[in-house]
C-alpha cells in the first residue's frame, strides 16, 4: 500500500493517523491467524462518559475493513465476554475443526446459486409443484 493511500484511505487497513493514536494511546494484547491485531485502551473511560469504567478494545484489521474478518473467540473479547486475552483461555484445536473463514458475500469468492445473474441469470423451469394465482379464480 502506497504512502498516500496510508494516509486517505480507511476502508483498506488503518490510516497513519490510526496507527499512531493506537500506539500512543493503547498497548497491542495480540494477534489472530489473520493478522488482525488487538489492542487495549492505556486508560479507562472517565467518570461521568459513557460505559465509565469499562474498557476501550479496538481491532486493526491486517487487511479490509470487514468486521467478519475478526474470529469468534476476539470478537468475545472485543465485546467484554472475556477477561483474558483468548489466546491464553483457547483449547486446543480439535481434528474436525475447520479453519476460520471471513464473510464472501460481495467478492468473488460469494455464493451464486443457478439463475444469478453472474451465471448467465438463466433459472430452471417451474416443476409442476406450483400452481400461480389468478385473481378471476
Amino acid at each position: 500500500m502506497g504512502f498516500f493511500s496510508k494516509i486517505f484511505t480507511w476502508w483498506d487497513g488503518a490510516t497513519i493517523g490510526t496507527s499512531l493514536w493506537s500506539a500512543m494511546n493503547g498497548e497491542q494484547v495480540g494477534t489472530d491467524l489473520a493478522g488482525n491485531r488487538y489492542f487495549r485502551a492505556k486508560k479507562r473511560v472517565k467518570a461521568g462518559q459513557p460505559f465509565a469504567g469499562s474498557e476501550r478494545r479496538w481491532v486493526i484489521y491486517a487487511g479490509s475493513n470487514d468486521a467478519s474478518n475478526v474470529p469468534p473467540e476476539w470478537h468475545g473479547w472485543l465485546h467484554g465476554s472475556l477477561d483474558g486475552v483468548p489466546e491464553s483461555r483457547l483449547p486446543p484445536a480439535r481434528i474436525w475443526e475447520a479453519d476460520y473463514i471471513p464473510n464472501a458475500t460481495g467478492t468473488a469468492a460469494a455464493h451464486r446459486p443457478q439463475g444469478a445473474l453472474e451465471r448467465g441469470g438463466r433459472r430452471a423451469a417451474a416443476t409442476g409443484d406450483y400452481e400461480a394465482w389468478s385473481p378471476d379464480a
